[in-house]
């Protein structure tokens, strides 16, 4: 746990899932130059020389978009925001830093980005995604909540916004422009054109995953969204078939074309598809539905891997035969192995007893180590130049 100082006030806020001696904060340089600017402390870079400005009225209906861990919702809860999120994980420690911070009755209401966002839209703030596709997908589900007045702010470190991020709010939103730089960070100011017609969102896409011409839909921000990924092609030529039932989960399921092709090779397979991403859930069960008959049993899952499932029953330990993973090796754009191993001892503990944990990974993540050190083995399936497709076994 770390403290925000900002003129809002102090803040002790956690990152989710909390891991112990996390290095990372719950916040960035762009949420606090952010929250100084609509407190009217403006100032030049580093910010410390920070004058009064004008404050920003915040009256009204204010959305928050892509905050992360919080910071934004709890330190303007007094304000009553929607907040707006892709992430499971996100909005788990947003309210959670509610609640720890004694907000949690002020706060206010949470959606994902894939519900209808309100419909007259005040004040919209906004940290910048990683993804631009995600960010195009965004504006266009608000743009039709706002109108002339709204207030419409952008975060995000200067590294990360890009001529590409700017044309998207003046294509969607209308005329854009940015702030001096501080402390690494920019904000993103726009103004509603109302006699703007920005064409339609082009998510969610489809194309098509040989063999046999099956189709994979994935909304805006999902990973490999628009073309199967050199490593997943890699990872479904070396899945077995199977025979009989079988339950198999497809963990950190992304599109979902993993475990929907698992479907298809083995037609008694039960398929459990999860993820952290609203917008990754919403893509394999598409996928799903698009390649196989509608009494196929199957289950979509928000949640945080395997051990806190936000949506249906926990799963039991030892009730599942295999599991096929591609770990992330980033979370937004901090790199790191924390997700990987959890995803790993997670695996080992919801397989029965023979059940197989199969992973897709680069080959100088080392992965084979950690399965190793967690399952006692560790084969290697296949490996090209770039990947290495790994098997371990529980004993």
């Amino acid at each position: 746990m770390e403290r925000l100082s900002v003129p809002q006030g102090e803040f002790d806020l956690d990152r989710h899932p909390i891991v112990a001696n996390d290095p990372l904060r719950a916040w960035d340089a762009a949420d606090g130059y952010l929250l100084r600017h609509l407190a009217g402390r403006v100032g030049g870079e580093g910010g410390d020389a920070a004058q009064a400005g004008p404050t920003v009225d915040l009256g009204g209906t204010v959305l928050i978009v892509n905050d992360a861990f919080g910071a934004l919702s709890t330190a303007l809860a007094e304000r009553g925001p929607w907040t707006m999120s892709d992430s499971y994980l996100a909005q788990r420690a947003g309210r959670h830093n509610l609640r720890q911070n004694g907000t949690a009755d002020a706060g206010g209401r949470w959606m994902t980005d894939l519900d209808p966002p309100p419909g007259v839209i005040d004040a919209l703030l906004i940290k910048v995604p990683k993804s631009l596709a995600l960010l195009e997908d965004q504006l266009h589900r608000i743009r039709p909540g706002l109108h002339a007045d709204t207030i419409i702010i952008g975060a995000a470190m200067a590294k990360h916004i890009h001529s590409s991020t700017l044309e998207l709010f003046e294509r969607i939103i209308g005329p854009t422009r940015t702030s001096p730089a501080d402390k690494k960070a920019r904000l993103i100011f726009a103004t509603p054109d109302l006699d703007l017609r920005p064409t339609p969102s082009p998510w969610p896409r489809s194309f098509s995953c040989p063999p046999g011409d099956h189709q994979v839909i994935s909304h805006a921000g999902v990973f490999s969204g628009e073309r199967l990924d050199v490593g997943t092609r890699f990872f479904l030529e070396t899945l077995p078939k199977g025979s009989g039932a079988e339950h198999v989960i497809d963990l950190g399921c992304g599109n979902g074309v993993v475990g929907m092709m698992s479907a298809v090779r083995n037609p008694r397979a039960e398929v459990t598809f999860i993820d952290e991403s609203y917008r990754a859930v919403a893509s394999a069960e598409a996928t799903f539905r698009a390649n196989l008959t509608d009494d196929r049993p199957a289950r979509f899952v928000v949640g945080n891997n395997l051990a806190d499932l936000a949506e249906g029953e926990p799963l039991a330990a030892g009730s599942v035969d295999r599991v096929l993973n591609n770990p992330p090796f980033h979370v937004d754009r901090a790199v790191g192995d924390a997700v990987a191993w959890q995803m790993f001892v997670e695996s080992r503990e919801a397989l029965r007893d023979d059940g197989e944990l199969w992973v897709i990974g680069n080959r100088h993540l080392g992965y084979h180590a950690k399965l190793r050190r967690i399952f006692g083995n560790c084969d290697t399936i296949a490996s090209n130049a770039k990947f290495v497709v790994l098997r371990s076994t529980r004993a």
